[in-house]
């Protein structure tokens, strides 16, 4: 193991040798690191928390403290988090509440930019994006591949749906829908799809014309959410990504971004 003589690593921690621990960071107790993890310098990590391999933890960032809710009591609450992420200069992640089911979740391959936070018992998807300064709620769902954009806050207990993209500066207290492009220029609202991140991942023109199609039908026509729905429904070459947009929208308790 490549620990610096100014490190301090709490003798209940687990810690492969494999791992490369940099200058003045901390290491808790109950913290388990997978293997190939580089800490690279003035690095905070608490536990409760299970951390998978080949991560990478850019100075200053803290990773596991206490959620920042008034209700919290010391419990023993955790943080998960899968593999292969780059964690940036200052991003925060809290562990979760007794309340919030005692757990955050953050996935692999996930770039976190410098100064982003995720709160208490969010749970963010594997391949997602948060950058620069973007800010989680607690109880906040960010699913597969969504980018959250620099400087934006996302309210608690809201849903990000994947493969969407939400513009920088943006305050979102609703629910943004899968594959759409959201944005604050005045007020935030859904101004069209996220073609280009479909197209960089490989979707066909045919998968992407049915999700174009369905958003006419949901955004761009003289129904409401409810008839826009049946009409969806009734499509009978819809596609699993229409069905997809169906059931996350079925779901909302706050509503979604129109």
């Amino acid at each position: 193991m490549s620990v610096h003589p100014t490190a301090i690593i709490d003798p209940r921690a687990k810690v492969p040798a494999s791992c490369k621990v940099g200058p003045y960071c901390v290491i808790g107790a109950d913290v388990e690191l997978g293997e190939g993890c580089r800490l690279v310098s003035h690095v905070a990590v608490e536990g409760p928390a299970k951390i998978g391999a080949h991560n990478k933890f850019l100075p200053f960032c803290a990773i596991g403290m206490a959620p920042q809710d008034v209700s919290y009591k010391g419990e023993p609450t955790r943080l998960e988090i899968g593999e292969h992420n780059e964690i940036r200069e200052f991003v925060t992640i809290n562990r979760g509440t007794v309340k919030g089911g005692g757990i955050t979740r953050v996935g692999s391959h996930i770039l976190l930019m410098a100064y982003a936070h995720i709160g208490h018992d969010s749970s963010v998807a594997d391949h997602a994006m948060l950058v620069n300064g973007a800010t989680l709620g607690g109880h906040v769902t960010i699913e597969e591949r969504a980018v959250v954009g620099a400087l934006s806050a996302v309210h608690q207990f809201v849903r990000v749906g994947a493969h969407s993209y939400i513009g920088g500066g943006a305050m979102i207290t609703q629910d943004v829908l899968p594959f759409s492009m959201t944005s604050a220029p005045r007020e935030t609202h859904a101004y069209g799809l996220n073609k280009v991140g479909m197209e960089r991942r490989g979707f066909s023109k045919e998968r992407i014309r049915k999700i174009q199609q369905a958003y006419k039908i949901l955004l761009t026509s003289k129904r409401n959410t409810t008839q826009a729905l049946e009409k969806l429904k009734s499509e009978p070459d819809r596609g699993e990504d229409v069905d997809m947009l169906i059931r996350f929208i079925e779901a909302s308790e706050r509503g979604v971004i129109k």
